[in-house]
């Protein structure tokens, strides 16, 4: 006697009893982190790797951290607690976009190369927050006292003891100057100077401005997101502090570009851009000029740690 094939899809198909569960949010996030550096030379933004990477981790993102953010599971990282907090135009949650993703995967990855860091430009503390996470001995610099009471919270809500904030500007020199508090976007607020025609509501203060090549004497990494103010940062460095000195950064507009370009070559610098999928920059026109086009990698090394070779 014949027996009949079970109907594929129904509830006595083998198919059925073994169909894989679906990954959660975390689990996607962290596969995401996981294999961002085997990625590495697909990381310009722009890209359909790079655009599907977003994606995926944007609907992550915000499922996990959009409804109170508390101990939530961020990768090799750990539980981390990151309330949500509007920033005008954006919010906590743009904190965690693909571009920072990289930047935390690559942070991971030279954990045993790095020990002291900086993080100049700190906002409320999510770089900070994972560098700590990596073993790093952090120096965070952030001249908004509004972003500083919310960076405080958020290192003692993660217990990031490991993490020292400093309410400054860092620039070539000690001193004070004028800071711009866009209300609009308080990720974009900037020292006076550093962009043209800011607009909507903007408070404006003094700040106390720390100097860069004193900072960069006590640390091996630092990452920067100055707000335009970049260029004269990195070129305040004297050419000698690169020597087991490396640093991550924005650039944010052409003549930036063009400026740091200049002091690189002159200085034996090799920088190593996002937009190029981190292969050596050759020219100025490898060099981003916004934040769209992501990150640059200043170094003495030959190649970027913890990155495949290009």
């Amino acid at each position: 006697m014949s027996q009949t094939a079970p109907v594929p899809g129904s509830s006595a198909s083998p198919q059925a009893a073994t169909a894989p569960r679906a990954p959660s949010a975390d689990e996607i996030l962290a596969a995401i982190l996981a294999a961002l550096p085997e990625l590495a030379h697909h990381h310009a933004p722009g890209g359909a790797a790079y655009q599907a990477l977003a994606a995926a981790a944007r609907q992550a993102v915000v499922t996990l951290f959009a409804q109170g953010g508390k101990d939530v599971r961020f990768g090799p990282f750990g539980p981390i607690s990151f309330p949500y907090h509007a920033m005008g135009a954006v919010d906590s949650l743009d904190l965690f976009g693909l571009d920072e993703l990289i930047l935390f995967a690559f942070y991971w990855q030279n954990r045993g190369v790095y020990k002291n860091t900086a993080d100049i430009g700190g906002n409320i503390g999510l770089h900070s927050l994972v560098m700590a996470r990596c073993g790093f001995d952090v120096n965070a610099y952030e001249p908004d006292p509004e972003h500083i009471a919310l960076f405080k919270a958020n290192m003692a809500a993660n217990g990031a003891t490991s993490v020292t904030v400093h309410e400054a500007a860092v620039s070539a020199e000690v001193g004070q100057a004028e800071f711009l508090r866009l209300r609009g976007n308080t990720t974009g607020s900037h020292l006076a100077g550093a962009k043209s025609d800011p607009y909507g509501q903007i408070d404006r203060f003094a700040v106390r401005l720390e100097a860069f090549a004193a900072i960069a004497a006590k640390v091996d990494f630092a990452k920067i997101d100055a707000e335009g103010h970049e260029a004269v940062i990195i070129t305040s460095l004297p050419a000698e502090r690169w020597d087991g000195f490396d640093a991550m950064l924005e650039i944010g507009s052409d003549a930036n570009a063009a400026t740091i370009f200049d002091y690189a070559t002159r200085s034996g610098v090799q920088i190593f851009t996002q937009k190029t999928g981190w292969r050596k920059a050759r020219s100025v026109a490898d060099l981003p000029t916004s934040y769209k086009q992501g990150s640059a990698f200043l170094t003495r090394r030959d190649a970027m740690p913890g990155l495949p070779p290009a």
